[in-house]
């Protein structure tokens, strides 16, 4: 029997072996991971917090047992007694590891909470909401006219507001009487009707007239992170913004290894929707405290998603998305109560809306950003990435729009980087290398100056330097290569070779020295050849299903280019284009839209002209599946060079000179021996 065990810890991804015994908390602190801790491991401040994964975990390779963590201690018991433990969550400093496993660090017991990269765009929408409110005069009771109190509010809705028959929960009706008795009569009314009509629902019912407002949430419920935006459905402003981490995050990093979970894993699907159901009620009681607000004011969600977390969110199992056809249970949009996907803490009669999806693979979440960025408007072609853990793409003009769907993992995101992190408070966000000196600069999350900039060590002092996010390590990336530190193949040179001592070993590989904290106690962050092989893959997914809609299309050129999503919204792109992450265009003409599909959850939050008009829409739309299509390999091959094996990014060379060292063998000592490590 080994006297160590693998383990993984989520959302970073980062893993190790450990010695039996060891307590998660060691654990984490030996492998670098964000878990936070007060009181000295004595089980009292409960900031140390995890949340083990059991079952068969294909995407790392293990199977979780029950017993992989020591059983509950006395610490433990007596603080669940005192002040409670959610389910399945432990202390992390009581805890021991007794084999392989995989634990959650919730957001909660992270030192560096993340920041919440996807905010509202300001945008004009038009406001004719589903849910409105309406004052109106009831007719009193009469013995000679005998009708219920709901039918006579009927009435007088249809009578002064053309709104046709009503209909009302058991909750609505208990409450009706009195508040038509304390209002004489007069009564305010929250009523929804959607853009196909049908009879309207009573919402919530105020005596006399009411002041307050409605509000409606629009969640992009994205693989890593679920962005939430409460708005105010009278004029469209958004009261508050929040975000947390996924916490589907602990059974995999990517759709197909949730799908794996799901089918190995009996229960597996139920316990993934059941933990997205509480991310998604936790952010809309933070929503509401931040705003100031009475929870039950909130009485309507717009959902947008991809497939797989839509069949999840409804309680779906996603199994037939893991396989040819990737057939949807259903494709259209659709109405239903907000309690039947999990949101409580708001109104309890609040309705909820999700977008269409496109195809199997390209969900309402692809639809939202075609409802923001209105491709099928367009004059001239128009290529729109939405970068994330699983990139959807759209490609067209007003004649004809195509969508794909391209798997670039979580490394845009930060996951699977050696020093990489979510975008937190201390996490360097922006790279610059001098190519003579090869020397870096940066700059990190919470402080607007860079690393050589008077002021920097005390604007950090409190976050310290901890890591390096998704924008960061891609810019670093494409510095590393306009500066010869990384030849077209992605091989990063040795010391000799690249004329610095910051390129360093790593084992049969080098790796670059981006910040060394180890000095004043902090981290070394370097970018490692692993890391480098983890942002090709991840690049040339995403340049491959751009490119194979341009071959749908019969082109080798765009017009323009949008980059959306929380990432695309804080890359240069001049890095995007010098990585090779998309087809070479004009500069000036690749612009971010932000988080895309959190604005178009908003534009059908507030507008259900707009849900109308995006149902159609999507009909019109063509689905390009990368799965099966043998032309993906080939784009996807040639895309692994930096920026790109054959395509001259004509371009890109009018701004940029990239030099073209090749670290394959030669005098340095960078032989064909790592090849093999690559491979």
């Amino acid at each position: 029997m080994s006297d160590t065990a693998l383990v993984i810890f989520t959302p970073s991804g980062k893993r190790g072996h450990v010695a039996i015994g060891t307590p998660v908390l060691t654990a984490a602190r030996q492998l670098g991971v964000d878990l936070d801790s007060v009181c000295g491991g004595r089980g009292i401040c409960s900031k140390c917090q995890v949340s083990p994964g059991l079952g068969d975990f294909p995407k790392h390779g293990v199977t979780v047992t029950e017993t992989a963590l020591s059983d509950w201690n006395a610490v433990e018991a007596r603080y669940d007694e005192k002040r409670g433990l959610k389910p399945g969550r432990r202390l992390g400093c009581q805890a021991t590891i007794q084999g392989d496993v995989v634990i959650d660090v919730p957001p909660e017991s992270q030192v560096h909470k993340q920041v919440v990269r996807k905010a509202a765009a300001t945008r004009d929408i038009t406001m004719d909401p589903a849910t409105r409110l309406y004052y109106t005069q009831v007719r009193e009771p009469d013995m000679h006219e005998p009708t219920g109190d709901l039918q006579r509010l009927a009435e007088a809705l249809a009578r002064d507001w053309d709104l046709p028959g009503l209909t009302a929960s058991p909750r609505l009706l208990a409450k009706l009487q009195t508040a038509l008795r304390k209002g004489d009569w007069n009564v305010t009314v929250a009523v929804w009707q959607d853009h196909r009509g049908g009879t309207p629902k009573l919402i919530d019912i105020w005596p006399g007239y009411f002041e307050g407002r409605l509000y409606g949430l629009a969640i992009d419920l994205g693989s890593t992170t679920i962005a939430a935006h409460l708005c105010d459905l009278r004029n469209g402003q958004v009261a508050a913004s929040a975000g947390v981490m996924n916490p589907q995050i602990r059974f995999g990093e990517d759709l197909m290894s949730r799908v794996s979970f799901a089918m190995m894993n009996a229960g597996g699907a139920s316990e993934m929707t059941t933990a997205v159901h509480g991310a998604m009620t936790q952010l809309a009681t933070e929503l509401a405290v931040e705003a100031d607000i009475p929870s039950d004011q909130i009485v309507e969600v717009v959902v947008v998603c991809n497939p797989v977390m839509h069949h999840l969110l409804l309680g779906i199992d996603p199994v037939e998305l893991g396989q040819a056809p990737f057939a949807l249970a259903t494709s259209d949009a659709v109405n239903t109560d907000a309690r039947e996907i999990g949101l409580t803490g708001i109104n309890p009669d609040a309705q909820a809306y999700m977008l269409p999806c496109i195809a199997g693979h390209v969900g309402a979440d692809c639809a939202a950003v075609a409802l923001s960025e209105e491709p099928y408007k367009s004059e001239d072609l128009v290529l729109i990435c939405d970068v994330g853990t699983n990139a959807e793409i759209l490609l067209g003009t007003s004649e004809k729009v195509l969508a794909c769907s391209s798997p670039t993992g979580p490394a845009f995101e930060g996951a699977q980087i050696s020093s990489g992190q979510r975008a937190a408070p201390g996490a360097i966000e922006r790279v610059e290398i001098d190519p003579a000196t090869k020397e870096p600069r940066f700059r990190v999350i919470g402080s607007d100056l860079w690393s050589d900039e008077d002021g920097f060590e005390a604007a950090t002092a409190a976050s310290g330097i901890t890591g390096i996010c998704g924008s960061g390590i891609i810019e670093a990336v494409a510095e590393m290569r306009i500066a010869g530190l990384l030849d077209p193949s992605g091989l990063i040179g040795s010391a000799e070779a690249t004329g610095t001592s910051r390129a360093i070993p790593d084992g049969r590989t080098f790796a670059y020295v981006l910040h060394d904290g180890t000095a004043d106690g902090g981290p070394l962050i370097t970018v490692t050849q692993g890391d480098i092989r983890a942002i090709q893959l991840a690049k040339s997914a995403l340049y491959a299903g751009a490119r194979l809609l341009m071959d749908e299309l019969g082109t080798d050129t765009v017009d323009r280019v949008v980059l959306a999503g929380a990432f695309g919204a804080h890359i240069s792109p001049k890095h995007a284009m010098v990585l090779g992450m998309i087809p070479d265009c004009t500069l000036e003409h690749v612009t971010s839209a932000g988080n895309a599909a959190g604005t178009g959850a908003r534009i059908a939050l507030c507008d259900i002209s707009a849900r109308a008009r995006i149902e159609t829409e999507v009909t019109r739309i063509e689905k390009v599946e990368t799965a099966i299509e043998p032309r993906f390999q080939e784009h996807f091959v040639a895309a692994n060079a930096i920026p790109h094996a054959t395509a001259p990014f004509a371009e890109l060379s009018k701004v940029v000179t990239l030099p073209t060292p090749s670290f394959n063998s030669g005098p340095s000592g960078d032989s064909g021996r790592r090849r093999r490590r690559r491979s």
